[in-house]
């Protein structure tokens, strides 16, 4: 079956990512930022973004839109904010010393934000969100992408999925938020192609402006630029609120691209040698506003209160944002992370290609 899938230790399977990524010519510390990303992912869940990735950016190195080698430069900084230039490099290293400036802007005034702008795909935007929250902050990251979603009444893709990742520290488990701005992630729909699945009704619509149930045809959409695309949150016009997930996609826009002075996303990858896409990271010392211990446990007790308010009929449980994340991320650090057959096909693939010995690295988990 397409979807069946073996089990691995999470280690061994970053061992193999640094080791593919090294061999396209990234530095040892950025090819373990990719890595440590891309793993995040798949241990929270989010085989969208974990390592089946791979195959992709080896695509975007090989025709240039990468470039391994590219050095982050500062553009302008401030005691709370920087603008940081990728120049084409990979997201995840730019990503990761975006939110680390954040991070210590934040310790040293209560705020920092940081924007990028020529970066690549960084990744799950919550892995940086919870960076500063493991610093005891409030993390926030955004970034846009390539146009794919449709405006509200549109017919023509001029937004990306844009998601927006937010984290706080609280107990027995994190507010951690990340989703896109559009119904599903562009991921995920290449997820459903990998595996043999059909999309449910109202994640596309093809170029006639009709849902389709197709993922090849949204990937034809996005290939050739056509019209058709995602819909935003709340689906087609404004009944059900997709004007909403509109305006929500806009602002990832402004924060990212506009005030990074970069490429808003209909302007991203407008060449197939070229990403050049935004993001925006910021941290927060929720200390400035009080005691952070009493702000952490009144956050606690107000998710408590929700978690165990009454259920609708047939319902057993009520969840915060954050709970189903960390119960699966100790499922499979104890049972390993499920890599289907047809990924793993493609790493074997790309790694024999490359001289890396996957029986030598990966471990099974039985």
């Amino acid at each position: 079956m397409a979807n069946e899938s073996r089990k691995f230790e999470c280690e061994s399977l970053k061992k193999l990512a640094r080791a593919i990524f090294e061999k396209k010519g990234l530095a040892a510390d950025k090819a373990a930022d990719v890595a440590e990303v891309l793993l995040a992912a798949d241990g929270l869940g989010i085989a969208s973004h974990g390592i089946q990735r791979i195959g992709v950016y080896m695509t975007g190195m090989n025709c240039g839109r990468i470039k391994p080698t590219a050095e982050i430069g500062v553009v302008r900084e401030t005691p709370v904010s920087a603008v940081l230039d990728a120049n084409d490099g990979m997201g995840q290293p730019a990503a990761i010393k975006a939110m680390r400036m954040a991070v210590d802007k934040a310790k040293k005034t209560g705020l920092g934000i940081v924007t990028v702008r020529n970066s690549n795909h960084f990744g799950i935007g919550g892995y940086y969100s919870m960076m500063a929250a493991k610093e005891g902050l409030l993390g926030v990251s955004m970034t846009n992408s390539e146009a794919m979603v449709v405006p509200t009444f549109g017919c023509h893709p001029m937004l990306g999925t844009n998601p927006i990742a937010m984290t706080m520290p609280a107990s027995p488990t994190w507010f951690h938020f990340d989703v896109s701005t559009s119904v599903v992630p562009a991921g995920k729909i290449e997820l459903y192609k990998r595996q043999g699945k059909t999309l449910p009704d109202g994640w596309a619509v093809a170029p006639d402006g009709k849902v389709t149930n197709d993922p090849q045809v949204f990937l034809d959409i996005r290939k050739n630029k056509t019209d058709g695309g995602l819909l935003p949150l709340g689906g087609f016009g404004m009944e059900g609120g997709g004007h909403k997930g509109y305006a929500f996609s806009m602002v990832v826009e402004l924060m990212t691209a506009v005030f990074s002075g970069g490429n808003t996303s209909n302007h991203v990858r407008e060449k197939p040698n070229e990403d050049k896409c935004c993001h925006m990271f910021q941290a927060i010392d929720y200390g400035i506003f009080g005691d952070k211990k009493e702000i952490e446990a009144h956050f606690s007790r107000y998710m408590e209160e929700i978690r165990h308010s009454p259920k609708a009929a047939g319902q057993t449980r009520i969840c915060c944002a954050g709970d189903i994340e960390a119960e699966v991320m100790k499922k499979f650090e104890a049972s390993g992370i499920p890599i289907p057959d047809g990924t793993l096909n493609e790493l074997i693939g790309i790694a024999k290609e490359l001289g890396v010995d996957c029986q030598a690295i990966l471990i099974e988990k039985k």
